[in-house]
C-alpha cells in the first residue's frame, strides 16, 4: 500500500517524520483538497475525508494549519464519521505570503512543492513587476520556479516581452497557449512523484492548463473580460490532482496581492541579484542609488543597462518587507509580554492560595 503514497509524493523524509511522533495508532495521508475546515486525504488505502483535531486549531496556529500538499498523520475515520487529523509533519517546502489586508500573518499557499510554475499572459495581464514578487515567493519558500507565457495564440510579437522577462530572471521560460498548443516543453519538468504548483493572476488560464496535462476536463474554466484581461476567479480553491506521467501539480485560485514572506532569508537579493551585483561596484557601501557621486546602478540605468522601474520595484518590495519585519517583532513582543503577565498572575494566585 506504500506504493499509492509514494505515488503522491512520499519519501524516506516524511517516513522518518512520521516515525518521530511515536504514534502506532496513527496512518499518514496527503491533502490533496481543502474546502470549509475539511480535508480531502490521499492515504494507503485511498481517498478519505478528515477534520482537523481541535489542538491543531488554537489562536495564531494559521501558518500550522493543513493546507494542500502536506503530508499529515490521521486517525482513521471512526464508524459513520470523518478521519481526524492529529498532525503536520515538517514541510520540506512551502510557498507563502502575507495574508491578505492589514493583518501581519503568513497565509502558506501551499506545501512540499517542487516546482512552482509562474505563469503570466501574454495579453493584457502580461506584468513583470508582479512576475518579480511571485519569484521573491518562490525563492523566500527555496522552491524552483519556470516561468510559463501563456495565450502564445494570440500575441502576434511575443519577442518583446520574451525579453522582458529574461531582464528579470534566469529561470526556464516557457511559451505556450493552454487552450490549443504544444506542452511537450513544459511536460519535461514534470517529474513522476514529484510536486509542481501552478501560480498566476485570475484568467491567466492555470485551470485550462491542468485540464490540457490531464488530458480531460476536470477543472472548471471561464473566460477573461476583454477590456482587461482579469479572470473572474472561477477557482475557489486549491487542489492536488496526479497527471497521467505520474507527476501532481496543484491547481489554485488567481492571486491579486502578492507580498512574500521570508524568515531568515534575503529572497530579494536573490530575485534582483544583477541590481545587487551592480550595487557592489557603487563608490559608497551605503549608496541609495539616488545623487550619489560614483553610483553604478544609475551609471547602468542611464547606459540602457538597467530598467528604472526594476531599481523602483526593488526599492518597494524593500520598503513593505522591512515594514512587514518591524509589525511582526512588535507582534512577538506584544505576545511575549502577554505570556509573562499570563505567567505573573498564575504566579501570584498560588502565592495567595499558600499564605491563606
Amino acid at each position: 500500500m506504500r506504493d499509492i503514497l509514494r505515488s503522491y509524493g512520499w519519501s524516506e523524509y516524511f517516513e522518518s517524520r512520521l516515525a518521530a511522533l511515536g504514534r502506532p495508532d496513527v496512518q499518514p495521508g496527503r491533502v490533496v483538497e481543502t474546502q470549509r475546515g475539511r480535508l480531502s486525504l490521499q492515504t494507503a488505502s485511498g481517498p478519505c475525508e478528515a477534520t482537523v483535531a481541535g489542538r491543531l486549531r488554537r489562536p495564531g496556529a494559521g501558518a500550522d494549519l493543513p493546507v494542500v500538499g502536506d503530508w499529515t498523520a490521521f486517525w482513521p475515520a471512526p464508524a459513520g464519521g470523518p478521519s481526524v487529523v492529529t498532525h503536520v509533519l515538517e514541510r520540506r517546502s512551502r510557498l507563502s505570503r502575507k495574508v491578505a489586508g492589514a493583518r501581519s500573518e503568513e497565509q502558506v499557499v501551499a506545501a512540499n512543492v517542487d516546482l512552482v510554475l509562474l505563469m503570466m499572459g501574454l495579453d493584457g495581464d502580461f506584468n513583470p513587476r508582479r512576475l518579480e514578487r511571485f519569484l521573491a515567493l518562490a525563492e523566500a519558500g527555496r522552491v524552483d520556479a519556470a516561468v510559463v507565457l501563456n495565450k502564445a495564440d494570440i500575441c502576434d510579437d511575443p519577442e518583446p516581452k520574451l525579453l522582458a522577462v529574461r531582464a528579470v530572471t534566469s529561470a526556464p521560460i516557457l511559451m505556450v497557449s493552454a487552450l490549443t498548443g504544444d506542452l511537450s516543453a513544459l511536460q519535461l519538468l514534470l517529474e513522476p512523484g514529484r510536486t509542481a504548483a501552478v501560480l498566476g493572476s485570475s484568467g491567466v488560464g492555470k485551470s485550462t492548463l491542468v485540464n490540457h496535462l490531464l488530458g480531460e476536463v476536470v477543472l472548471e474554466t471561464r473566460g477573461v473580460r476583454e477590456s482587461d484581461s482579469r479572470g473572474r476567479h472561477t477557482t475557489t480553491h486549491r487542489q492536488l490532482v496526479r497527471l497521467p506521467g505520474g507527476s501532481l501539480i496543484i491547481d489554485s485560485p488567481g492571486v491579486r496581492e502578492i507580498q512574500p514572506w521570508s524568515e531568515g532569508r534575503d529572497a530579494l537579493a536573490a530575485v534582483f541579484d544583477d541590481v545587487e551585483a551592480l550595487a557592489g561596484s557603487c563608490r559608497f557601501s551605503d549608496c541609495s542609488h539616488d545623487v550619489e557621486p560614483g553610483c553604478a546602478v544609475r551609471e547602468a540605468i542611464e547606459r540602457g543597462e538597467l530598467d528604472e522601474a526594476r531599481l523602483a520595484s526593488l526599492r518597494k518590495l524593500r520598503r513593505e518587507s522591512e515594514a512587514l519585519e518591524r509589525r511582526r517583532d512588535e507582534r512577538c513582543r506584544r505576545e511575549h509580554d502577554r505570556r509573562l503577565g499570563k505567567l505573573y498572575r498564575s504566579a501570584q494566585r498560588e502565592k495567595r492560595k499558600r499564605w491563606s
